[in-house]
């Protein structure tokens, strides 16, 4: 079995294959396209601000899908092809993808600063860890998902549509549609619901003015 082949199985791998000479060529390959899709991310993270027309231009040569998304530098990923974005998505500063094996998210996505997305796990067994084994799980995120800031997405998540995942949490495993989720682990809090409607911090309240012009925005 290939090296690819065990990464987008879910199963474990070297991605040197333990220096064995069967494995060499592949090796390389992937090396090479690390280092190759890592090329536009680093002119984007040195783009200026005033750039926006070549920052659009370089998210579609670095993701495997990017459709109308603002991303706001620095961004960092592993391969950065192995990500599929929905349309209007937006990440503040430091979005980190660990896309060895494959990242999907929807639509209307919200990344606050410091969030982590990682495909990628080791083992705990130290004598199979020590040699930098790993394994790859896809992540899925759905429609309409706000992730707060500095939260970490493990592998294997799936995350439901319109859930809000809050700010610090560790998604170790998969949260529903629907809901407020955070915490170490992340767990669900409660559901979105009516409160939700008139509140959007707290205690403080949409005011008329603001909620008509949302509805105008929208229908």
């Amino acid at each position: 079995m290939t090296i690819k082949e065990r990464m987008e199985k879910g199963m474990m791998y070297h991605e040197f294959g333990f220096g064995i000479e069967k494995y060499q060529a592949e090796a390389n390959m992937l090396a090479k396209e690390r280092s190759k899709y890592k090329e536009p991310v680093f002119d984007f993270n040195n783009t200026r601000p005033s750039e926006m027309g070549k920052r659009k231009q370089l998210l579609q040569e670095i993701f495997g899908k990017a459709n109308n998304c603002w991303i706001e530098p620095p961004l960092h990923v592993a391969y950065g092809k192995n990500v599929f974005w929905g349309k209007d998505c937006y990440a503040n500063f430091n979005l980190t993808l660990v896309d060895d094996s494959k990242i999907y998210i929807g639509d209307n996505v919200m990344f606050a600063p410091n969030v982590v997305v990682s495909t990628a796990g080791h083992p705990v067994d130290p004598f199979y860890r020590k040699s930098g084994t790993q394994y790859s799980l896809e992540i899925k995120i759905g429609n309409n998902v706000w992730i707060g800031a500095g939260a970490i997405i493990l592998p294997g998540v799936t995350i439901g549509d319109n859930t809000v995942i809050g700010a610090g949490s560790i998604v170790t495993r998969s949260i529903p549609s629907n809901v407020v989720a955070y915490g170490n682990p992340c767990r669900v809090a409660r559901e979105i619901g009516e409160r939700d409607e008139k509140y959007y911090f707290k205690d403080l309240a949409f005011d008329d003015e603001f909620i008509e012009e949302a509805h105008l925005n929208q229908d």
